[in-house]
Parts: C-alpha cells; sequence; structure tokens
C-alpha cells in the first residue's frame, strides 16, 4: 500500500489551497500547492484518484503521479457536478505552471 493524502487549506468557504502528501517508504513527497476557488468539491477524491491510476499506469515516477493526480483533482474542484470535464492538454497545462496563481477555468 502506498500512504497518500490529500491536502486541503480552508481560507474560506469558497477559497482553498489544495496539494497532496506520498510517501514510498523512504521518501516523502509534497506536491505543488493550487489555490482554488471552488465552484463544487463533488468529485474531487474521485478525480484524485483517477489520477493517481493514471499517472501510475504511465510510469511516472511517485512525484509526478501526485503532480497529475492533483493538477486533475484542482481543475475538477473549479466545475460544477461530479465528472471531470477537464483534458490532459488542461491537467499538463496547470501542471506546467499556467496559473497565475490561482485555478481558473
Amino acid at each position: 500500500a502506498l500512504p497518500i493524502s490529500t491536502l486541503r487549506e480552508s481560507r474560506s468557504a469558497s477559497d482553498n489551497g489544495w496539494s497532496a502528501l506520498l510517501y514510498d517508504g523512504n521518501t516523502f513527497y509534497h506536491t505543488t500547492s493550487y489555490d482554488i476557488h471552488l465552484v463544487d468539491r463533488g468529485g474531487g477524491g474521485a478525480s484524485f484518484a483517477a489520477g493517481m491510476i493514471y499517472g501510475i499506469l504511465s510510469g511516472f515516477d511517485l512525484q509526478k503521479t501526485g503532480e497529475f493526480a492533483v493538477a486533475a483533482s484542482a481543475l475538477k474542484q473549479t466545475i460544477l457536478g461530479d465528472f471531470n470535464l477537464v483534458d490532459l492538454k488542461e491537467v499538463y497545462s496547470l501542471m506546467g505552471g499556467n496559473t497565475s496563481g490561482r485555478v481558473q477555468r
């Protein structure tokens, strides 16, 4: 089992920090932290889990897997409804730093 935890920093009811902490038995990995304006938290955890699965199946190292998962999940929380409607390009763009300090859609 791989110990993983998402980290939510509640700044207000609508504004949160979002990151994750992962541990491989030897090293802790802390992902980028995103400032998000929440539209709908529903599906955020499922999007994180799906991002982890995608990263593992894609052969990413643990740090990149966590970065992908937290970026996909951060984007999901800016979308109304349970489904993450972003594409890979949007996730990679956010991972690459394409944000002005806040996740925007």
